[in-house]
């Protein structure tokens, strides 16, 4: 590759809307160019990158014995409303219609076609256990994509899927993945976290992400401080404390509380007003606080929802998204509160609540609601709260949901030690399907009885493409990209600086020599561009290991400098090709 003729041009600007640096560097140093938000072109540079990621993963998957296919992206709708997911997806996908007016879809993730597949190829258990892969560009269409390739509408994952008779073989799949992903991301070159992790709408049971660490990252995981639990904070399950007997509990009793909407008011004017007889005295952790949220399912039909949580916690909008998926979640109106006049707002109750209760809304509680516990919360109707509510003797709830946010110091729900909390970008994720696609699909195979059995199954991605954002994200300085030497687009960046011809040549022949010893070169023998310009590139673009060729000619030295590490040494010129070579582990 020479710099002259190369389809390249680095930036001095970052780009408007690069949010991370990532996105940032990767556009500034010619790797990518944006087409529109979350589409992007990838230039030769980027693209032996992606090459070089795609060929960590699929050396991986091959070598537990996974077979590569690949299916269309454009699908039809047949399958996908089989499995109910052509609902279910709502927005989220990009539909169209051919000419003949038939409905497809920009495939957005492929198992109803892995399942198919598999039912159309084989029919016993003694063609299973099976494992198969693809690579392939997927389209989703984000209501916001940002952060250039991290969260794109078209974007480049390794899909896999194992398929077994039984749990037994699923478990053994499982691991087989979970080891193979563990020396992809090794490979890669980033830290990374394995995290418990929700399946979502991809249904499923055992479920776990291989999140990259990253101060900027997208999703909050928590980690024990003891025992080594670690949790995506929507998959997080509150230790649930020990009902209490209601025996010598106070009777509940209304109280005026005027002008106390919100939970510090509240807290105020019951310190003031209505001491408690213990002399302790009130806080936001003694009041239960009722939260309706309005829920529009894929069919279009939207349901009012409420949550009881303590007072001294918010609701999460991601783990409360997760536990409603493949619902979205809005905030309850005012024309919303109009239908529901039983709704004193700011002062919402367990009283109008409950699907057998006047307003008819579901309603669900913090698990730490327990049987027993006394509370302060709203009396249904303005300036008016109720004390000494008592769970399990005064009020009931439909259920429980765990969407109260996750706090650092938080017990374990391992072992009870706190929790910290971290930011990470998700990289992988693993979990056992089970039978959903299976059974939707009619995939059985005939078992060593003669019977039809129902396949079970796993499910294994990778985002390829935003493996080198997360890699970038982690390799970088203030002058640029530090590629690990895996993923480099080159193993050496030969830099020719000045105007001496006889610069130009030697760094011509070294860069042959090289190459002819299994060595690959970026070379950048631009003329007319000053050092200063051509050493800003170098630095930007992020190869591991540049060489300069200049003024030390005349001396018989060139110069290696590591761009990790900002070490230089000067070798001489007839012992360089084996110094490089040493260099950039080839020796």
């Amino acid at each position: 590759m020479r710099m002259s003729t190369l389809f390249l041009r680095t930036l001095r600007e970052d780009p408007a809307d690069a949010e991370v640096p990532s996105h940032r560097l990767l556009v500034r140093a010619g790797y990518i160019r944006r087409v529109s938000p979350g589409i992007y072109t990838w230039l030769p540079l980027g693209l032996k990158v992606f090459r070089r990621v795609e060929d960590i993963v699929r050396e991986e998957m091959d070598a537990i014995g996974s077979q590569e296919l690949l299916f269309p992206a454009l699908l039809p709708k047949e399958p996908f409303e089989a499995s109910g997911r052509w609902t279910e997806y709502g927005d989220n996908i990009f539909r169209l219609k051919d000419r003949k007016g038939a409905d497809y879809l920009l495939g957005p993730t492929h198992e109803e076609l892995f399942t198919l597949a598999v039912k159309d190829v084989f029919s016993s258990y003694k063609d299973l256990p099976l494992a198969i892969y693809q690579i392939q560009t997927k389209y989703r269409d984000e209501a916001r994509p940002r952060a250039g390739l991290l969260r794109g509408r078209e974007f480049v994952m390794k899909d896999s899927y194992s398929f077994d008779i039984d749990e037994a073989g699923l478990d053994k799949s499982y691991q087989l993945h979970r080891d193979a992903y563990i020396r992809i991301f090794d490979r890669l070159g980033f830290h990374y976290v394995i995290v418990e992790a929700m399946a979502g709408a991809m249904g499923g049971s055992k479920s776990e992400e291989f999140l990259a660490t990253a101060d900027n990252g997208e999703d909050t995981y928590v980690r024990c401080t003891s025992c080594g639990y670690a949790a995506n904070v929507e998959a997080v399950r509150v230790p649930v404390p020990d009902s209490v007997p209601f025996d010598g509990l106070p009777a509940a009793h209304v109280e005026d509380t005027p002008d106390t909407p919100t939970i510090e008011t509240l807290v105020a004017a019951a310190n003031a007003d209505h001491p408690r007889p213990d002399g302790r005295a009130w806080s936001a952790a003694d009041t239960l606080k009722n939260v309706v949220v309005m829920l529009t399912h894929p069919d279009g039909t939207r349901e009012p929802l409420a949550i009881g949580l303590p007072g001294d916690r918010e609701v999460d909008e991601k783990r409360l998204a997760a536990q409603v998926d493949p619902a979205t979640v809005s905030p309850f109106g005012e024309e919303d509160f109009a239908a529901h006049p039983e709704l004193a707002k700011g002062y919402i109750g367990p009283g109008v609540l409950g699907t057998t209760h006047q307003s008819g809304i579901r309603y669900l509680l913090d698990p730490r609601v327990v049987d027993g516990t006394a509370w302060v919360t709203g009396a249904d109707e303005a300036g008016r709260h109720v004390f000494d509510l008592v769970a399990g003797r005064d009020f009931t709830a439909d259920g429980t949901i765990e969407a109260a946010e996750v706090r650092d110091g938080d017990p374990c729900p391992s072992c009870g030690a706190p929790l910290e909390s971290a930011r990470g970008i998700e990289m992988g994720h693993i979990f056992q399907l089970g039978r959903k696609y299976a059974e939707a699909l009619d995939l059985k195979v005939l078992d060593e009885t003669g019977r039809l059995r129902t396949v079970i199954m796993g499910s294994y991605g990778v985002g390829v493409s935003r493996a080198v954002a997360c890699v970038a994200e982690g390799n970088h300085d203030e002058h640029g990209l530090v590629w690990p030497r895996a993923l480099s687009p080159a193993d050496v960046h030969i830099v020719a600086t000045g105007k001496d011809q006889a610069v130009f040549t030697f760094a011509e022949e070294l860069t042959r020599a090289l190459e002819g010893s299994g060595v690959s070169v970026l070379l950048d023998d631009r003329t007319g561009v000053s050092p200063g310009v051509k050493f800003k590139d170098a630095e930007l673009i992020g190869i591991p290991t540049i060489v300069v060729v200049g003024r030390g000619l005349a001396d018989g030295e060139v110069e290696i400098k590591d761009r990790r590490s900002g070490e230089r040494r000067s070798v001489p010129t007839g012992t360089a090709v084996a110094e490089i070579r040493a260099e950039i582990g080839h020796g």
